[in-house]
């Protein structure tokens, strides 16, 4: 090779890249195959992994995702990707924010199918990274069929979802024997923008916990729901914000003046609303329940 990143490329996908996973998964054809096309001149095969990079804290990262993080030639990362992990991102690895927020897409979810497509075709190892969980409320499942249809390489990395890290941060248990047997995820937030259309009878029974993604806007019409749909008004409520980091904000109260509770703190995004007796459980919780029945 004349061409000094031809060479990179080249030794990379020998050592870490598709080459070498060919090899390792005993495809021997199949790695001497890319091996043939690279030193013929051809690139590298192109691959996609859409990463989980968890809450925050960058200890909570998997040990694939770091490597993985490590190994890309671009990232394509979410705004609520701390910046201590993308500070883990490969020195020379082209950084592309595509991150969302409430009523402003600053690159549009077709957009971002067409850049994993475009950069995997062009030999490159993509990592989409993701807050949390891909595949939990973070369009995983979109990114991963469309990548599919074109017939891209494509791999999911599990994270540890914002719903377990901001809990286990606060002291929460999610389910507990003694107060709840099941635990729902939802969101809180449709793709219009208003409240979703959700099975508020079903989340109104008891002895089981809710954790609600992207509520903050509508959680005065949450509460209302919830309450018509048989919560009671004092069920416990966890509202974290920034959960895992070191700017976390934890607030605790009940189910009616949770709207109150964000109003008054400004809580922002990322936070999470956790609803149900756990809730009650921390310290934190119960000294704030100690004071408020003292005054």
């Amino acid at each position: 090779f004349d061409d000094f990143d031809a060479r990179r490329q080249f030794w990379e996908a020998a050592l870490n890249g598709q080459m070498a996973e060919r090899f390792l998964e005993g495809d021997e054809e199949g790695a001497l195959q890319i091996a043939k096309d690279m030193l013929a001149g051809g690139k590298p095969e192109g691959v996609v992994h859409i990463v989980g990079a968890g809450p925050g804290d960058p200890e909570l990262l998997t040990l694939k995702a770091l490597r993985l993080l490590q190994q890309a030639d671009i990232v394509y990362y979410d705004r609520l990707v701390s910046d201590e992990i993308i500070d883990l991102i490969r020195r020379d690895a082209d950084r592309v924010c595509v991150g969302k927020e409430k009523n402003f897409h600053s690159v549009p979810q077709p957009k971002i199918h067409d850049l994993l497509v475009e950069s995997a075709r062009e030999g490159k190892r993509v990592v989409r990274l993701k807050g949390g969980d891909p595949f939990i409320f973070g369009r995983g499942g979109e990114e991963l069929e469309a990548l599919q249809a074109e017939g891209v390489d494509a791999h999911v990395v599990p994270g540890i979802s914002s719903a377990l890290g901001c809990a286990a941060s606060s002291g929460i248990p999610l389910t507990h024997r003694d107060h709840a047997q099941a635990v729902t995820f939802v969101t809180g937030h449709a793709k219009s923008g208003d409240v979703p259309e959700l099975d508020w009878p079903s989340l109104g029974a008891t002895n089981q916990t809710l954790v609600i993604f992207m509520g903050l806007t509508n959680a005065l019409t949450i509460a209302e729901n919830l309450i018509k749909a048989g919560r009671k008004p004092s069920t416990p409520v966890a509202i974290i914000e920034n959960g895992t980091r070191e700017d976390e904000r934890r607030f605790f109260g009940s189910l009616s003046e949770m709207p109150q509770i964000v109003d008054q703190n400004k809580v922002t995004s990322p936070a999470l609303l956790i609803i149900g007796e756990v809730a009650g459980l921390p310290l934190e919780a119960i000294i704030r329940r100690a004071a408020d029945e003292a005054a």
